[in-house]
């Protein structure tokens, strides 16, 4: 469930940076990425539900927002913005004072959307292990504490 979401998001939203039709989704490397975030007792995962049915997911853990993702026929409807929180909310309950998160340089409305929430951009970059090699960039983000 959590690679078919990540899957039919990042093709939706990635596919000008990852043509689907030059570069085919990394399901074996993105579900080796998920049983190893599953398997860390530092990472916690949750699921968004509509009508019993799975629509987003966020992980988080050890000061990173690791993954947010949601279908993309739920985007605009609040279900990102309700997962983003409630990852936060556990990292700040989990003693964290600052959470970082990289996401793709070519992710127009995923930086505005993480820029909205406070985000600021670090100015670190890296470069993904995936054809064509886009740059992530790092991005930070005080948490308030209780």
């Amino acid at each position: 469930m959590l690679l078919l979401i990540q899957r039919e998001a990042a093709v939706a939203a990635f596919a000008h940076i990852f043509p689907p039709e030059r570069f085919p989704f990394p399901d074996a490397a993105v579900r080796e990425d998920w049983l190893t975030a599953l398997g860390d007792p530092q990472v916690e995962v949750f699921v968004a539900e509509l009508e019993g049915n799975a629509i987003g997911s966020v992980a988080g853990g050890a000061g990173w927002l690791r993954t947010l993702y949601v279908l993309p026929r739920h985007w605009g409807g609040g279900t990102g913005a309700a997962l983003h929180d409630h990852g936060l909310e556990r990292l700040r309950r989990a003693g964290d004072t600052e959470v970082k998160l990289w996401t793709l340089e070519g992710n127009a409305a995923g930086r505005r959307f993480y820029e909205q929430r406070g985000w600021i951009e670090t100015g670190q970059t890296r470069v993904l292990p995936f054809p064509p090699q886009p740059l992530d960039v790092e991005y930070r983000r005080p948490l308030q504490t209780a």
